[in-house]
């Protein structure tokens, strides 16, 4: 999906939507500062495209706003890397080898984000919600959406909009394991990684709590 194409207004709202969750055609308009009005014209054709839908919230008194979400269709308009070949190999190697061969790619590929990831981490030393933003940009340009964002308790969260790799995790979850280690590994000792939102278990995005281990 390219926001500078020409579909790029719907684009950004399909982004919005996609970063944000559902929310009111107004809500959206704020965010991207344009009319409200505009931001309905987008969502009625993106409807029509079959990525959107709403649900009017019931209120006690005054009109429900129409709130508006993604449907399981959008995830076809984002990144999601090379996923016929991903699942063509991973059938391939699964058929060949079975689901040893798999451990140990997944395994592989793990072993090898984790060089690649500290390589470009700041120091250990650094604060932990420094750390743990470096990340986040590393996850962006690989196209996950990625975004560190502090929770109202405090802990930090580590926030993946997307996953661009669905169709291969879904054919083999051990790739999400991988990724509870990689973070792990990526963000240095004592740090404890719980996932807490989870894309293939039907949430609308990947958390994972970060959190320093007591001495």
């Amino acid at each position: 999906m390219n926001p500078d194409s020409p579909g790029s207004g719907r684009n950004r709202v399909l982004f919005q939507l996609k970063t944000h969750g559902p929310q009111t055609a107004a809500r959206v308009g704020k965010r991207l500062d344009i009319t409200t009005m505009a931001v309905r014209q987008h969502l009625s054709v993106l409807q029509g495209e079959g990525v959107v839908d709403f649900t009017d919230e019931r209120r006690k008194v005054g009109r429900p706003p129409r709130v508006w979400r993604l449907t399981p269709k959008a995830n076809d308009r984002f990144p999601d890397s090379h996923a016929e070949l991903a699942v063509d190999m991973l059938q391939a190697i699964q058929s060949a080898s079975g689901d040893e061969g798999l451990e140990r790619l997944t395994a592989e590929r793990t072993r090898k984000q984790v060089e690649s990831y500290r390589a470009r981490m700041p120091s250990q030393e650094r604060p932990l919600e420094e750390r743990v933003a470096a990340l986040a940009s590393i996850r962006r340009e690989e196209g996950y959406m990625a975004e560190c964002k502090r929770a109202r308790n405090g802990t930090i969260e580590l926030v993946q909009n997307h996953c661009a790799i669905s169709r291969a995790a879904q054919l083999c979850p051990k790739l999400c394991g991988g990724e509870l280690t990689l973070f792990r590994e990526a963000l240095g000792d004592r740090v404890t990684v719980e996932r807490i939102e989870h894309i293939l278990s039907g949430d609308r995005r990947c958390t994972f709590r970060i959190i320093v281990e007591s001495v």
